[in-house]
């Protein structure tokens, strides 16, 4: 009886392995929405397992166009902080920042947003 017994890698190579296969995962999902070849939308939307954890404004930076404070002026409106990871948002905030991006894409969100002074002059004191 021959019986070979494989040994697991340690925990700490386990999670090292995991870690660079979701990194690599979600500069790919990055790349593809930087092309216009993946919805941002779709990504919030469907939530896949490489953006479980990633960060919301990570996602919508990685558009052509999106900096940080169109980004932060976007998110207020949901409200919603912009390290909110993605896979912990609720239906109703992923329904309404769909909406608001869309809005965005269609150029419906500039007149939107200056519809609400608030939350202009909100980040223009913060």
């Amino acid at each position: 009886m021959n019986a070979t017994a494989t040994v697991a890698p340690p925990q700490h190579m386990r999670a090292l392995e995991r870690a660079n296969k979701v990194r690599l995962a979600r500069a790919e999902l990055k790349r593809k929405v930087a092309l216009r070849e993946a919805d941002v939308v779709d990504v919030i939307l469907g939530c896949p397992w490489e953006a479980e954890s990633m960060e919301v404004a990570d996602l919508i930076t990685s558009q052509r166009r999106w900096g940080h404070t169109r980004c932060r002026k976007l998110l207020a409106q949901v409200p919603m902080s912009e390290t909110k990871p993605i896979g912990s948002m609720t239906e109703r905030q992923r329904l309404r920042l769909s909406e608001l991006l869309r809005a965005a894409e269609s150029g419906e969100w500039g007149r939107a947003e200056r519809a609400t002074p608030w939350v202009t002059d909100s980040l223009r004191r913060a």
